[in-house]
């Protein structure tokens, strides 16, 4: 098996939104529109808005390590980030989008040709603070609905304007008042600042117990890249990893909750001509490593935790 693409993080294509209503998001933003925001020039002034805002965690379920992308898209204006964990270009399309921090929700709607979000929740937060997930293959919430920190509202899609195509990815922004798009703030996760332009973050609050120290690829071991992920609801994630040194897969699944303690798990691999490979058992922390030899072939991959399976469509071939 040889890795099938690569992270591809989609363009959105975005425009202005006032506070609780959208307006036009392609093209580009008029020469009268307002100047992208320098970043802040004294420590105090930018202190002061981080301690204002609310203590945002990343919108992904714990445990989950997500590639984040402010300069990949033309159409960006400020601090807008796109997310994408996968190593191929539908690897993240279903995957759980949540709540970065609680609020009400005061837009869930398909934006139809207004502008580029597609399916988009956007979730007030008082004191001027919103945060917008955009490009949403699904919303779980309702406007008028209040949710809490982590709460799940919606997947991750590629819905924009009608011929609008792009990859599946989450567009994610933290705004604070109207004046777009200087009201756009730098994301600030756990109480640390985003990386700007591009970082691998991983989701640590609201896990509901000790963060899971183990990844896919540190389970997996040295020269294994992602190239596939599916979510098992908040309860963890099986991965698909790719050791192109030796053409050789691997298959691990991460628990996000009940960390430490052993429940049920499993991970399992099976190369097309060949018998399937599990791991299952109640584990503390992961099921797996599970790995083969698929160079040139199609492989089944999935895992469960707890209640939750995935079983993958025979792919990756080549």
């Amino acid at each position: 098996m040889k890795l099938n693409g690569a992270l591809i993080t989609g363009f959105a294509l975005l425009v202005s939104l006032g506070t609780g209503t959208a307006a036009s998001a392609d093209p580009a933003p008029s020469p009268t529109a307002s100047p992208v925001p320098a970043p802040t020039s004294t420590a105090t002034a930018e202190t002061a808005t981080t301690l204002a805002a609310p203590n945002f965690q990343l919108p992904f379920p714990c445990g989950q390590s997500w590639t984040g992308n402010s300069s990949g898209s033309s159409a960006h204006q400020s601090y807008e980030i796109d997310f994408n964990r996968g190593g191929t270009p539908d690897a993240d399309l279903g995957d759980t989008v949540v709540a970065a921090a609680a609020g009400t929700v005061v837009i869930s709607a398909h934006q139809g040709s207004t502008n580029g979000f597609g399916n988009l929740v956007k979730i007030d937060h008082g004191d001027g603070y919103a945060t917008y997930y955009a490009h949403l293959n699904s919303r779980a919430v309702s406007t008028g609905q209040t949710v809490s920190q982590g709460q799940t509202i919606g997947t991750v899609g590629n819905t924009s304007r009608p011929g609008n195509d792009i990859t599946p990815h989450l567009h994610f922004e933290v705004r604070k008042g109207t004046s777009y798009p200087a009201n756009i703030q730098k994301a600030v996760f756990d109480g640390v600042t985003f990386g700007y332009p591009v970082q691998t973050v991983t989701s640590r609050n609201s896990c509901g117990g000790t963060p899971n120290p183990h990844t896919a690829e540190s389970v997996c071991g040295p020269g294994h890249k992602v190239i596939d992920s599916a979510a098992l609801g908040s309860a963890g994630t099986v991965y698909l990893l790719y050791n192109g040194s030796n053409g050789t897969n691997c298959v691990a699944t991460i628990k996000s909750t009940s960390v430490g303690t052993a429940t049920a798990v499993s991970a399992y691999l099976e190369v097309a001509g060949a018998a399937r490979k599990t791991d299952t058992g109640d584990f503390a922390y992961y099921a797996g490593p599970v790995t083969a030899s698929a160079a040139g072939k199609c492989v089944r991959w999935g895992g469960s935790a707890g209640s939750i399976t995935y079983t993958s469509p025979s792919e990756h071939c080549g």
